[in-house]
């Protein structure tokens, strides 16, 4: 019995060939159909040079469990989140390892209407399965059949706006030679059938698995200057890049300035509300008062979740929530089967340009004045839960508000901040925001002070 190391909390990555290969991937494949035993699974790859030979091993394995798999071909992971609960089928994989490094490669596991399958709910025991290799023999092996699931996840996109409403703009699209170019022309094309005014500067768009211009991952302060010049060339309205997976995208406003995830919350949740009041939004603990302010300025109600997808994706399904968001570019939505999708935010928020009439950076900037944050800070320590311990007597004196649904969060009145372990990295993150009509202290002052005792 070998042990595999490409299991993660959420799901499979690993270093090719060490970690994952060919034989492993088969394994999976196989114990996935095995411990389920769908009819039909829906299957798609990215861009990497390795994913395709990865898929085809997959493929494999489920035929070999007596599975009928439909062969996606190239896509991002929302394509087969998509294909999982539109389609007649009981799960779906996706073979990416989204922004990591050139040598690794990875899967994304969902079962029927593209549940969730993570480390607590099935990841485990196909862990368990491909490593012990006691598979058992079936009469019938599965088929194997390619399908194209773009003009149907096209036409789904088509439903998160309203063509006639839509105002003239420019928008520059920065795919990063990920998984995301063959959807842009797909759009593009569509926005011209339906005469939407809507101009695409395409930039990187070209799925190339050498990644000529590096691992897409716009998180990365380094990766974000190819948006943001094209955005400025262009006197485009907003810039949108992608990482290699296209599930999290990244926006840029007219005058080329990132956005924090953090107010993307805030727009989007405005979005939705924006159709109908009432609506229930879900936000993960690290930044929440500015979600706080949108959601309660446009009639919604505000639902506070641990972050990580697993997490988000039962309290949505709990409230019938109609959009979840988390400060790291995940974006959740009711009618997406609670999936995270890299296309529909940029989609919502092009309906909020348009309705508004105001520009983006107009609508994010008073965001941004009335609660201004750190983003997020990383700290390797030795100890995080004694680093907490510390930092939470430290300040017991102050008698903040203290919450404890996801690391802890200690709050002032008029500044608060998050501080938690990561889900997958031995770092401790911290969040800081503030008030700034009661509190013209500057950030930086909070950033200091936390950082000096961390590392004290």
């Amino acid at each position: 019995m070998s042990k595999i190391t490409c299991f993660k909390a959420y799901d499979i990555r690993g270093k090719l060939g060490t970690e994952l290969n060919e034989e492993i991937a088969y394994k999976i494949g196989r114990a996935y159909g095995q411990i389920y035993q769908p009819k039909t699974v829906a299957i798609g790859c990215d861009i990497r040079l390795s994913s395709e030979s990865l898929k085809q091993a997959t493929i494999r394995g489920l035929n070999d469990a007596g599975v009928n798999v439909l062969d996606l071909g190239m896509t991002g992971t929302e394509e087969v989140y998509f294909a999982a609960f539109h389609l007649d089928v009981q799960g779906g994989i996706e073979v990416t390892a989204s922004h990591n490094p050139m040598d690794y490669n990875g899967m994304k596991l969902v079962r029927e209407n593209a549940r969730p399958i993570s480390a607590d709910t099935g990841l485990k025991d196909i862990q368990a399965l491909a490593e012990s290799g006691e598979f058992t023999p079936v009469e019938h092996k599965g088929s194997v059949q390619s399908y194209n699931i773009l003009p149907e996840f096209i036409e789904h996109l088509m439903t998160y706006i309203e063509p006639s409403k839509i105002r003239p703009m420019k928008l520059v699209m920065n795919a990063g030679n990920g998984a995301a170019g063959h959807v842009v022309d797909a759009i593009e094309q569509k926005f011209q059938s339906l005469n939407i005014p809507v101009e695409l500067v395409k930039i990187h768009n070209d799925a190339d698995g050498t990644f000529p211009n590096g691992i897409p991952n716009p998180i990365l302060v380094e990766n974000r200057d190819s948006t943001r010049n094209a955005v400025l060339e262009h006197q485009a309205d907003m810039g949108i890049a992608w990482d290699g997976d296209f599930d999290r995208c990244f926006l840029f406003d007219e005058k080329g300035q990132f956005i924090e995830g953090y107010y993307i919350v805030g727009l989007l949740a405005q979005a939705f509300l924006l159709k109908q009041t009432g609506e229930k939004i879900v936000h993960d603990p690290r930044l929440v008062w500015n979600t706080f302010d949108v959601v309660a300025q446009y009639q919604g109600e505000a639902i506070q979740s641990k972050s990580g997808h697993a997490f988000i994706k039962d309290v949505m399904r709990e409230h019938n929530a109609v959009y979840g968001g988390e400060m790291s570019a995940h974006h959740y939505f009711r009618d997406f089967a609670y999936c995270d999708s890299g296309m529909i935010p940029w989609l919502l928020v092009l309906s909020v340009l348009s309705e508004t009439g105001q520009s983006l950076s107009s609508l994010v900037e008073e965001m941004i004045a009335k609660f201004p944050c750190s983003g997020e800070i990383n700290f390797k320590v030795a100890d995080t839960q004694a680093t907490i311990q510390k930092i939470f007597e430290h300040y017991a004196s102050q008698n903040p508000t203290i919450d404890q649904t996801d690391g802890v969060s200690l709050d002032f009145g008029t500044w608060r901040f998050n501080v938690r372990a990561s889900n997958t990295e031995p770092l401790l993150r911290l969040n800081i925001e503030s008030r700034r009509d009661q509190n013209p202290r500057p950030m930086q002052d909070y950033v200091d002070e936390l950082t000096q005792l961390i590392q004290a």
